[in-house]
């Protein structure tokens, strides 16, 4: 028996234990009384919590028409198994982990929801409290899978998928959701403090990127790159069709973070839109200033650093802000980009750049141009706050980020080798192809 076979018993007893546990341990699910709640944020929050959903296949096609053509499966499968393991994490103790009962604003109690228990159809009197609580947590759950599938750009075409299920794990426990728990929990401490974050800059975006800078560091250069291989994406179409999904799941992302059929998701749903529109005519504008030719890769990219440095900022700032904020957020990624070609770094799909750099810009941007305690209203506090609350962010997911994947590649090797990587991660990892041989 090899050593992935015993690995992989050992998660399928413990998946099968859990299945019996979640099936006859008792458990209390809070039932709503009869039209408690109104019926147009239910259907709202029900759709947007699709919508979200839509952005992990949506992600799924953007990652994987930038790949080599030996390695798209695997990084398109690396978005959507995030679906499986995260919501099975989130059910036992990710919930909990994230919006529990705060200890000293810094952890949610793990027992708080442990297997859903607590969570029905009723509302929680801390946690939006217009919806049933199952709801808000299925909502919230979208945003926890997003997020490190997020990450997988930079390390993409190097990974092991065993390596890559472990460090999803660890990233999601012991990163996100404290990070979550500090900035949406009502207790937690960045709340407290004033930290805006209307639908995942800084939870999502910031910590996926910073993250991915250090997979990238920690998993060292592909092959390819250290050959100086000039990397072409392999299916340019898949990356428009990726961009058009995340674009239409990112409404539900932020307009959704409004948690009810209200005008902040009005405002949030055509700021989102504003900010994504002027990032890409801004990223193809650069391209010919350059004397390139504008890309279809190039608008695409362009279009997702908008909706990434609008998302802290959608439901705060008005529709001119929005503009600013995309235009902005373009130039300053497309920079950093530039510049990381001009260095040795290895973030296989720009995703520190793109995701990472365009939250922080979306953070500081919400922070100048929040229609309330923003800088441009007369208030620099919340902008002292941003800037602070954004070093610790940075220098806990960076170094947290880093431990893990040497703790994972301790306990599972993380880096392919050198004949895996060649011969392409989708037969190396899975023993499939794109396009199945004749036999």
């Amino acid at each position: 028996m090899t050593r992935k076979q015993s690995l992989a018993i050992s998660c399928l007893s413990a998946l099968l234990l859990l299945a019996l546990a979640a099936a006859l341990l008792p458990q209390d699910h809070p039932d709503a009384k009869s039209n408690v709640f109104v019926a147009a944020d239910l259907a709202w929050m029900l759709t947007a919590s699709g919508l979200v959903l839509f952005m992990v296949p949506g992600l799924a096609f953007f990652y994987g028409g930038m790949v080599s053509k030996r390695s798209v499966i695997s990084t398109m499968l690396q978005s959507f198994i995030a679906l499986g393991v995260i919501s099975v994490l989130w059910y036992v103790v990710g919930f909990s982990l994230a919006f529990g009962d705060s200890i000293g604003g810094v952890i949610g109690n793990p027992l708080t929801f442990f297997m859903f228990n607590h969570v029905g159809t009723a509302a929680h009197s801390k946690l939006a409290t217009n919806l049933p609580l199952v709801l808000f947590a299925a909502f919230q759950l979208k945003f926890a899978i997003i997020t490190p599938a997020l990450i997988s750009g930079a390390f993409a075409e190097r990974i092991r998928f065993w390596g890559y299920l472990l460090f999803m794990c660890l990233f999601s426990l012991l990163i996100y959701c404290p990070l979550a728990h500090w900035t949406w929990h009502p207790d937690g401490f960045l709340f407290k403090w004033g930290v805006m974050d209307f639908a995942g800059g800084t939870v999502v975006h910031i910590s996926a990127g910073f993250a991915a800078l250090a997979g990238a560091l920690a998993l060292g250069r592909r092959e390819a790159h250290k050959a100086g291989q000039q990397h072409v994406p392999v299916n340019i179409p898949f990356v428009l069709l990726g961009t058009g999904l995340l674009w239409f799941g990112w409404f539900g992302f932020n307009a959704g973070s409004a948690l009810a059929a209200n005008t902040v998701a009005v405002q949030a749903f055509f700021t989102t839109h504003m900010a994504s529109a002027a990032a890409m005519l801004t990223w193809m504008l650069i391209e010919a200033v350059r004397g390139q030719r504008p890309s279809a890769v190039g608008a695409a990219v362009g279009a997702v650093v908008g909706l990434v440095a609008i998302t802290p900022a959608a439901g705060y700032v008005s529709y001119g802000p929005a503009l600013f904020i995309g235009v902005s957020a373009a130039a300053i990624s497309a920079w950093a980009v530039a510049l990381k070609n001009r260095t040795t770094l290895d973030d296989t799909l720009d995703v520190f750049p793109c995701h990472g750099v365009g939250g922080i810009v979306g953070m500081v941007m919400t922070a100048i141009f929040a229609q309330q305690g923003g800088l441009i209203t007369g208030s620099a506090t919340l902008l002292w706050h941003h800037l602070a609350a954004l070093v610790f962010i940075s220098a806990f997911t960076f170094g947290g980020s880093f431990l893990l994947y040497k703790l994972t590649n301790l306990l599972i090797p993380i880096r392919v080798n050198a004949r895996h990587e060649a011969a392409g991660l989708d037969m190396s990892q899975h023993g499939e192809t794109v396009l199945a041989l004749a036999g």
